[in-house]
Order: C-alpha cells, then sequence, then structure tokens
C-alpha cells in the first residue's frame, strides 16, 4: 500500500474550505438564474409556442450535459484535469456573455419595492394556488430520496456489487437518453389536465431505485432510469408552461424562487442521510426507502383536487394558446399553516 506525502494531505486538506466557498456561490448563482429565468421565457417565447420553448430549452440542456460527458474523460486525456476546467469554466463565461446580448421587451412600468414585500407578494401568488404547493411539497420529499439514491447509494451499490463505475454509466446513460425522448414527446403533447399528468409520470422515477435494490441485471436498471428520466422531463415541460400561464408575470420569478426552494430543501438531507440509512438497514433496504419517497408524497399529492383538478385552457384555432388564468374546477387555498405563516395574506382569490 502506497501513501501520498504530508505535504500533498495539508494541501488537499488546505483547498477544500476554497471549493466548498466557491461552490456555495455557484449554488447561489444558480439559485438567482433559475427563478429569474422562467420568468424570461414568456416574455421572449410568443404564447403559442410555450410549451415548445421549454421543451427545446431542455433540449439544449440535456444534449449538452450528454455532451459535456461524453467529451469530458477526452478533455481531461489531452490536455490534463486542470486545463480542462479551465476550458469548462470558460465556457460559463462564454454562457453570460450571450445572455449579456439577451434584450428583452420592456412591459408596463417598474415601481420601487423591497425584498420584503417581494417575498409577501410572491408567497401569495404561491400558497392561493393548491396544486402549485401541493406539487412542491411533493417534490421536497421526491428530491431528498433521489440525491440519496443517484448521490450515494446508487454509486455504492454499483463499487460494490457490480462492475464499478462502468455499470453506473450505463445506468446514467439510460436516464439521459430517456430525458431527450421525453423532451420531444412532451413539445407534441397537449393534456387536458397537465399537473394530473405530470404527477402521475413521476411515479416510475421509484422504478431505478427498486429495480436496484431488487438485484435487477445492470441493462434492467437503466431501463428503469430510462423511464424515469423519459417521464421527468415530460413532467418538467408540463410543470414550467403550467405556471408560465398561471402565474401573473409580475410575479412569476418569485414564485418560481418558492418552487425551488420548497422543490430542493431536502435534498442535501438525502445527501447526508443516505450512508447512515444504509449502515442502519443495509444499502438494498435504503435503496427500498427511496422508492417509497418517490411513490408516497405522489399518492398523497393526487389526494388534492386542486392536483386532479387543474385544467389547460382551450385551444385557439388549434393552438396551444397562452390564457390567464388556468381554469380550475376548485378553489385554489391554502391550509391554515400556509395562510397564517403569512398573516392571513395567503387566503384563496
Amino acid at each position: 500500500m502506497s501513501f501520498v506525502s504530508s505535504e500533498t494531505d495539508t494541501g488537499a486538506s488546505g483547498s477544500t474550505p476554497g471549493l466548498a466557498a466557491v461552490a456555495v456561490l455557484a449554488g447561489a448563482g444558480a439559485g438567482l438564474f433559475w427563478p429569474a429565468m422562467t420568468g424570461v421565457i414568456p416574455e421572449v417565447s410568443p404564447p403559442a409556442q410555450l410549451q415548445a420553448a421549454n421543451g427545446f430549452l431542455r433540449l439544449g440542456e440535456n444534449g449538452s450535459r450528454i455532451l459535456g460527458v461524453a467529451i469530458a474523460g477526452a478533455m481531461v486525456a489531452l490536455v490534463g484535469a486542470g486545463w480542462a476546467m479551465l476550458i469548462n469554466a470558460a465556457g460559463f463565461a462564454v454562457s453570460a456573455f450571450l445572455l449579456t446580448r439577451l434584450r428583452l421587451p420592456r412591459t408596463g412600468t417598474i415601481e420601487a419595492s423591497n425584498i420584503f414585500a417581494d417575498l409577501r407578494v410572491g408567497w401569495h401568488e404561491f400558497a392561493s394556488r393548491q396544486w402549485l404547493w401541493v406539487v412542491v411539497a411533493q417534490f421536497s420529499i421526491l428530491v431528498g430520496g433521489l440525491e440519496a439514491f443517484y448521490g450515494v447509494l446508487g454509486p455504492v451499490v454499483a463499487k460494490r456489487e457490480l462492475n464499478g463505475a462502468a455499470s453506473w454509466s450505463i445506468v446514467l446513460a439510460g436516464e439521459s437518453i430517456g430525458m431527450l425522448v421525453g423532451v420531444v414527446i412532451a413539445i407534441r403533447i397537449r393534456p387536458r389536465r397537465p399537473i394530473l399528468t405530470g404527477v402521475l409520470l413521476t411515479f416510475p422515477l421509484a422504478l431505478a431505485p427498486l429495480l436496484l435494490g431488487l438485484g435487477a441485471p445492470v441493462p434492467v436498471v437503466a431501463a428503469g432510469a430510462l423511464v424515469g428520466g423519459l417521464c421527468v422531463d415530460i413532467f418538467a415541460v408540463l410543470w414550467e408552461t403550467t405556471m408560465q400561464r398561471s402565474v401573473p408575470e409580475a410575479a412569476l420569478s418569485r414564485v418560481s424562487s418558492y418552487d425551488a426552494l420548497g422543490s430542493l430543501l431536502f435534498g442535501p438531507v438525502g445527501v447526508v442521510v443516505a450512508g447512515p440509512l444504509a449502515g442502519w438497514l443495509g444499502t438494498r433496504h435504503a435503496l427500498f426507502v427511496v422508492a417509497a419517497s418517490v411513490v408516497v408524497p405522489t399518492a398523497l399529492a393526487l389526494l388534492s383536487p386542486g392536483v386532479r383538478n387543474m385544467q389547460m385552457p382551450a385551444a385557439v384555432d388549434g393552438d396551444d394558446a397562452d390564457l390567464r388564468p388556468f381554469a380550475s374546477d376548485v378553489p385554489l387555498v391554502a391550509p391554515l399553516p400556509i395562510a397564517s405563516a403569512v398573516g392571513g395574506s395567503a387566503a384563496g382569490p
């Protein structure tokens, strides 16, 4: 057994806090960017093409993700890991420059406000739509479980019992292919009840952890991941389009911020508890818990009338028209805990 020198250890240890700090900054930047981007899309896309615009954006994201994974190894082999990361950083700089060239139309007037007023307005719009906060609550649990699976438990099982990184790469490739196919489907479909359709499509996200926990062969687990990836991107396009059409434009980015905060709330928790959970129950039983973290909150979300009855507005001249707000068969009201949290301002419309 060989050991690295103490000098190398100190250098690696010393770099960890710096990397963590940069990661915090990167996360904060993403937290600012994505909600704002959700609000920008309706301003640059024709109303009849909004769902297609969301689909093509995800198609570009998924395609670039797959391409990045494909060329990363070649770049490291060709120029080394350090230069490869610098090239990657340059790509972010180019992306930022391109965003500065985006010119948005000025609609209405810009009123002075403060962050607390913005938070109150965003919370009112968020909490007054039952389908919205119910699905966000569903995803807060679901995302925590999937983070535990893809970030910890899946790689551990692949290393211990399968063919290591090669096997796990096949599973991830299946998910990525499914996401690409899902976007193509999402661009074309027009369900009358988009939220109900999207929530039902989250059940297959339990397939990959369930199959891995049952000891299924790698191709079968990859097929489960493919189906899950396909379904999650159909959900994502329907979800984004529904939010963009039902929430007033002035509050859309704020509502999207609450969506992101709630949906990702337990993601870090899932990563942290995955190891202790596997040590307590065993890795395979922990995978069953992950599958349950998808199935149970999804089933509970279906109990919501707002989720079941939220309808797509009627098409105009066969087009996917942009009508505000979406029709709903039930009043959209927040439960008492949410309403009281903002002093009763979250009452339904």
